[in-house]
């Protein structure tokens, strides 16, 4: 094919028109950020009743673990109730710091914590009173310098027959939780504190979107989620969890569970796929500690090489 002659001005105008659509088409386009390449590993101190906070501190900075979500039940600070509240008027401002400085003074950092006090009771008085002792606990973990705190919605059963529709899902109860976030958003306000809502799939916050309507209901950053992958493993896939949570994520926890069973276990005995999980959390959520649960002196160990194989292989390394 012949082509008709151009000027030499011609050309170089034709050249440079060109160059901002070269300039288009060739650069690369912008690129994501990078994936995390390592992630935080802790482990709650529930399981580990035996020993005290010292004690629990040390051997865990000898495995490698610098982060500790805080349940008060060592030897020496046995004040933890699940679904309740503890007497904790013996805990002063001097002894919460002696022992958050156990952990420091091993070079392990209290990242929250573990309240799991009763806040969906149907009894006014009773909800009042564990606000008060939630109260209380961000006292102490102000004495700690701790600001974090966990919990679930609680749990409430009834001696009369189950109702057509179970309590945890009635109307009533949902605008009842609603106004006891709102309350807890106040109080962590006042406070400079951040709580973290755990969803569980046999509870008022059965799954991951259930979780961000009631979060974006409250409509506070002051109140926030805990993903346990294996509390919901049941209803929703490790997509959707962090489809629909991962603005609100302030923590993880690292346990498993068997599909169809409601009993928890360490992880590595369950169903959830570790590899999928951390790849996840890698992308979505690379600044939130994976904190091992469910386990204790004999079995955290096993855990933890669970939790580590599972990082390496996806190209992760521990932080």
């Amino acid at each position: 094919m012949s082509h008709p002659e151009i000027t030499r001005r011609q050309a170089i105008q034709t050249a440079a028109a060109a160059l901002p659509l070269l300039a288009a088409t060739s650069a690369p386009a912008a690129s994501e950020p990078k994936p995390a390449t390592g992630l935080t590993i802790g482990i709650a101190t529930l399981g580990f009743r035996d020993h005290t906070n010292r004690q629990l501190a040390e051997e865990l900075a000898r495995e490698g673990i610098r982060v500790v979500q805080l349940f008060l039940n060592q030897s020496d600070s046995r004040y933890w109730k699940f679904n309740g509240r503890s007497d904790v008027s013996d805990m002063t401002p001097q002894r919460a710091a002696a022992i958050a400085e156990d952990y420091r003074a091993a070079g392990v950092s209290i990242h929250s914590i573990g309240v799991y006090t009763n806040l969906i009771h149907p009894d006014e008085a009773e909800r009042k009173a564990n606000l008060a002792y939630f109260e209380a606990m961000i006292r102490i973990g102000a004495a700690m310098n701790v600001h974090t705190f966990i919990t679930e919605a609680g749990h409430y059963h009834s001696d009369k027959p189950e109702p057509r529709l179970p309590y945890h899902y009635q109307e009533d109860v949902w605008k009842s939780m609603v106004a006891t976030g709102k309350e807890l958003a106040a109080m962590a306000q006042r406070h400079q504190a951040t709580i973290l809502f755990e969803p569980y799939f046999n509870g008022f916050l059965a799954g991951a979107k259930r979780t961000r309507v009631f979060l974006e209901e409250i409509g506070s950053p002051r109140i926030r989620a805990l993903l346990d992958p294996a509390n919901i493993l049941e209803l929703n896939d490790l997509d959707e969890m962090f489809a629909q949570l991962t603005p609100w994520i302030g923590c993880l926890h690292a346990k498993d569970r068997k599909l169809h069973v409601e009993r928890g276990v360490a992880a590595g005995q369950g169903d959830v796929d570790y590899h999928q999980f951390v790849t996840l959390a890698a992308k979505h959520t690379p600044k939130v500690p994976l904190i091992l649960e469910y386990v204790g002196p004999k079995d955290y160990k096993q855990a933890l090489a669970h939790l580590r194989g599972a990082m390496l292989k996806a190209g992760l390394k521990q932080t």
